[in-house]
């Protein structure tokens, strides 16, 4: 039995495309429905859930919240995945931000702590604006060395 006229119909009324529409199969019904010419008809036949429309179909997330999981993990983060150059996942400038804050940081905090005199801080201050420590602890191994911080016990 040609049912277009009336999937396409149905398709405007529900708001969906034609192929979503779903029509009862059973005979007595496809003879209904057939027999249904005006969109009032139509929406009879809708409202007594003859013509139905499809649920949508979804794409699962459910391997993507898996991988998700895995990388907060640190899986999946290899030299395989990356795209882009060396600085293309953490700016060098937001590297030098972390690094030199955390510097200015350590030198603050021995300066309150009266471990480094002024001048002492504006020197170390300076050589760490130089990019001539590489973190916390070089800044501290060098103090230490020059004999300015004493070996804690």
């Amino acid at each position: 039995m040609k049912l277009d006229y009336q999937r396409r119909v149905s398709a405007e009324l529900l708001k969906c495309g034609v192929h979503r529409v779903w029509i009862d199969d059973r005979a007595e019904i496809q003879e209904r429905i057939s027999e249904a010419v005006t969109r009032d008809d139509i929406r009879q036949l809708i409202v007594q859930r003859f013509i139905r429309k499809h649920q949508k179909k979804g794409v699962s997330r459910g391997r993507a919240r898996f991988a998700d999981e895995q990388r907060a993990k640190g899986r999946r983060r290899g030299h395989g995945r990356r795209k882009g150059g060396k600085n293309a996942r953490t700016p060098s400038k937001k590297k030098w931000m972390t690094k030199i804050r955390a510097l200015r940081d350590e030198l603050r905090n021995l300066r309150e702590e009266k471990r480094v005199t002024a001048s002492q801080y504006r020197k170390y201050y300076l050589r760490s604006k130089g990019g001539l420590y590489n973190s916390r602890a070089h800044l501290l191994y060098n103090l230490k060395v020059d004999g300015i911080l004493k070996e804690e016990k």
